[in-house]
């Protein structure tokens, strides 16, 4: 998703970002820690974001339970020599066993049924010819939608005897989503987000992907809030309980720059440097956070 810069800086003391007219910690940063039934309301008024209820959450947990047992059939099978028309083949197949429908396929024209990102694509690499080297690192990024509901996953795998550059691509892009999910609590905000992102990979040497966002999803594949993976503490939009997004910080070995190919999807470095990219589907809880699509990082 492109994203459209929004920021809000929100304080304690500071007008509520709901509109009341109320200071913040007198609005929605108690109504965030006592459940106020206003709150679904107020954010979708305000934000468009459509909070979840224990039923939605529910049904995006089974869709995310079918999106990483697809990423576990693809680690089985990804190897060098293998064609990125055949992961598309095994994910798709094994999404309509499971009864499920791949929700990349055909949105907005993309024509496979997932993305499959290789060395300097940064995402949305359509899957084809191209076949899978010793060495390579690859991104795999699946969403199914289950009886409805949508949630999004992906990895970067590494193929092979990969070089130290991969590893540690591949190692920064993992830690930065461990960082970015370690903000998510009621309070915080999706500035938290990305400052913590941003401060990690860049202490590490690389670059963070400006152009492309995390999002909400659950209902739709791409719903508000917009999270990027850069950003300030404090600002932005308030996280309370009922959000659901996505985090997916994309971590370039080089420049954060990109160009997008000829077939207006494929985003590639503009240096030629590696990227990498893991993500989660998350919910805002009470305490913190639960991951929908849960995984080791």
């Amino acid at each position: 998703m492109l994203l459209i810069n929004k920021n809000e800086k929100v304080g304690r003391n500071d007008p509520c970002p709901c509109g009341s007219g109320l200071k913040y910690k007198k609005c929605c940063l108690g109504k965030a820690n006592t459940g106020h039934t206003n709150l679904k309301e107020i954010y979708f008024k305000k934000h468009k974001i459509r909070l979840k209820g224990n039923k939605d959450i529910e049904g995006i947990k089974k869709a995310g339970r079918v999106a990483l047992a697809t990423l576990d059939l693809v680690e089985t099978e990804i190897r060098p020599g293998i064609s990125t028309e055949k992961i598309n083949t095994l994910v798709h197949e094994f999404t309509v066993k499971n009864n499920a429908i791949s929700a990349p396929l055909n949105y907005r024209g993309f024509p496979k049924s997932v993305c499959v990102s290789i060395n300097e694509v940064i995402c949305h690499g359509i899957p084809g010819e191209r076949v899978i080297k010793n060495g390579d690192i690859v991104n795999v990024d699946v969403t199914p939608i289950l009886n409805g509901y949508y949630a999004d996953v992906s990895k970067t795998f590494l193929v092979g005897k990969p070089g130290p550059n991969a590893r540690k691509i591949v190692k920064v892009a993992n830690g930065s989503l461990k960082r970015g999910m370690s903000m998510v609590l009621p309070g915080n905000t999706v500035g938290d987000i990305g400052w913590a992102i941003q401060s990690y990979a860049e202490g590490e040497g690389c670059s963070v992907v400006r152009e492309f966002v995390g999002h909400g999803v659950g209902f739709d594949f791409h719903e508000p809030p917009q999270v990027p993976h850069y950003g300030r503490k404090g600002e932005g939009i308030v996280l309370v309980p009922g959000m659901v997004f996505t985090i997916e910080p994309m971590i370039n070995l080089g420049k954060s720059h990109l160009r997008v190919l000829k077939d207006n999807w494929t985003a590639v470095t503009a240096d030629g440097s590696l990227s990498a990219q893991f993500e989660q589907t998350v919910l805002v809880t009470e305490e913190g956070y639960e991951s929908l699509t849960p995984y080791d990082v």
